[in-house]
């Protein structure tokens, strides 16, 4: 298996290490000799990893250094970020961003390329938030759509971090619960993570041995979280940690799932519960 396609994997499984070492030495390799396809592999598994991670902000730069918003390089790369790109814009607060390289897909016909780009920008599409969910569904029930469960898992689980948003509750677990079983397995701990926590936002208890990995907060996010239950604002919090306010919210949105909340207000007991917990498998 070739370098890039190492990485991918190892960004898959939430494998950082591994992925920032193969990104690193493929960069390394591709920058003197003027590879760009390959210097996109790299940037496009950084990004990959990211949004695993849920960091978004870092997802966005690395995917708008494959394709910036609003173009299509046709390239294998620039078509394998579509997703990506559309979904770290919206989640980082970019929604223009966003909707103009979904203009592009369609604009381009790039649906036509393949059943797999048909799903993903259909997929994208249903990212911006129209008010329905039509383009999730269109999305889900494309021809062959389970030749691609990676790309299919992550369909599957914003439709359901946008149903529990909008509190359908048994839809959004069932949505959910499809895409923790294919990430868990393929072996994409981060993603099953994710959504393991959504599925216990929605109320739903996930036993501890079907988690593929254990719900844990970074120490930049224990650090936010806790600011964030003291009062402090996201522009208080940036400044206190020097990060931007994006940053902040974007930390938060992947926090709250995490411990299952839906609101600052609760952080506070849900960081308490979560230590305790932390002590006890220790």
């Amino acid at each position: 298996m070739s370098l890039s396609y190492q990485a991918l994997v190892a960004a898959a499984r939430g494998e950082q290490d591994k992925t920032r070492a193969l990104t690193s030495e493929l960069a390394s390799w591709a920058g003197p000799r003027r590879a760009l396809i390959l210097t996109q592999r790299a940037y496009h598994a950084r990004a990959l990893d990211a949004a695993g991670q849920g960091d978004f902000e870092a997802a966005y730069e690395n995917a708008a250094n494959v394709a910036p918003p609003g173009t299509l390089d046709h390239t294998p790369q620039g078509l394998w970020v579509l997703f990506d790109l559309t979904e770290a814009a919206m989640r980082t607060g970019r929604p223009d961003a966003a909707r103009a390289h979904v203009q592009a897909m369609l604009d381009t016909d790039v649906a036509a390329l393949s059943p797999r780009l048909a799903m993903l920008v259909a997929g994208a599409t249903a990212l911006l938030d129209d008010g329905t969910n039509d383009a999730f569904d269109r999305a889900l029930t494309m021809p062959d759509a389970t030749r691609w469960p990676f790309d299919l898992a992550r369909i599957h689980l914003t439709y359901g971090e946008r149903l529990r948003r909008d509190r359908a509750t048994t839809d959004a677990r069932r949505q959910l619960s499809a895409a923790r079983e294919i990430f868990s397995q393929l072996g994409a701990a981060p993603w099953a993570g994710r959504a393991s926590s959504e599925l216990r936002a929605t109320g739903q208890p996930v036993a501890h041995n079907q988690r593929p990995d254990p719900v844990t907060l970074t120490p930049q996010q224990q650090e936010i979280a806790t600011l964030a239950a003291a009062g402090l604002t996201n522009k208080q919090i940036g400044e206190r940690l020097y990060l931007s306010h994006r940053t902040v919210a974007t930390h938060l949105y992947q926090i709250f799932p995490k411990l299952g909340v839906t609101s600052r207000a609760a952080l506070r007991d849900a960081l308490s519960g979560h230590e305790d917990r932390d002590e006890a498998d220790q």
